[in-house]
């Protein structure tokens, strides 16, 4: 039976961190604030941003709250993200995604200025993703490295696969394990041979999107597995991309969903305004 990977308790860890620097900051007269701006009443971006607002709070920043109506521009959204990137009290700028139809999300990430992308959306942190010379990390696959070193796992040489190919997740979730010295191999909806390739794995980290997809003959006995999907069921309960239920019989160290990835994302959003704050005073 595996052993449960407890994400509140690691982002609490993380949390706790950032508060204390925060203080340490604040003691300085030195303030940090995170602009959140949300267009629509999409609910689920409702829950995501009330969450962020939540941390903010949790963790001593100030939260700049910006909600607009579904019909706002891509000009006036652009106008505001001008705004922002100008603003000196404002450290970090997180545009909810999904945006309405008529804004192109590309234009908008690439109008954030680099040094307040903490979501590291934008192409110039990307490329230093890619190249190894980041200041920020993309709050999920950051995340969940946090989780894989909180099982002791050694990531040098072991055998990753990462299935999933986002800009969000997939991507850079290889390169990080990459930066660690693991061998990595990322896997897709093209891939052949997937069952063989995952079986493989001595961490697998899966981020697809389909319900309950990787079932315990994909799974190598005693693999660290880390869920990233959420999925909601018919009968309306959370669930992942792995069959939990199983694959826990078989996995050294699992993630469960809810309760794993979920909250280091935000934890890390927080770690990455606190990133900027501290690059802005010349403190890193």
């Amino acid at each position: 039976m595996a052993n449960l990977i407890n994400g509140k308790e690691v982002s609490a860890k993380v949390k706790n961190d950032v508060k204390e620097e925060a203080a340490a900051l604040a003691a300085k007269g030195i303030e940090i604030g995170l602009a959140v701006v949300i267009v629509g009443d999409n609910p689920a971006s409702r829950v995501y941003v009330n969450s962020k607002k939540k941390a903010c709070a949790e963790v001593g920043f100030k939260s700049y709250e910006y909600a607009l109506p579904e019909e706002t521009t891509q000009q006036e959204l652009l106008d505001l993200v001008d705004v922002l990137n100008k603003d000196e009290k404002v450290n970090g700028i997180l545009v909810q995604l999904p945006l309405p139809k008529q804004i192109d999300e590309n234009a908008i990430i690439n109008a954030i200025s680099p040094d307040k992308d903490v979501d590291a959306f934008h192409p110039y942190n990307v490329g230093k993703i890619m190249i190894g010379e980041y200041a920020f990390l993309p709050c999920t696959p950051a995340g969940v490295m946090e989780l894989i070193d909180s099982t002791g796992t050694d990531i040098k040489g072991k055998n990753c696969v990462v299935i999933g190919r986002s800009n969000i997740v997939g991507k850079p979730m290889s390169m990080l394990l990459l930066h660690r010295s693991g061998t990595v191999t990322i896997c897709h909806s093209k891939t052949t041979n997937l069952r063989e390739i995952c079986a493989q794995a001595d961490i697998l980290v899966v981020a697809i999107g389909r319900a309950k997809f990787v079932t315990a003959d994909m799974v190598k006995e005693g693999a660290v597995v880390i869920d990233v999907g959420m999925n909601r069921l018919e009968n309306g309960k959370l669930c992942g991309d792995v069959d939990f239920d199983e694959v826990e019989k078989k996995a050294g160290f699992i993630t469960p969903v809810p309760g794993g990835v979920g909250p280091m994302t935000i934890a890390m959003l927080m770690k990455n305004t606190l990133t900027s704050a501290k690059k802005k005073n010349g403190l890193i």
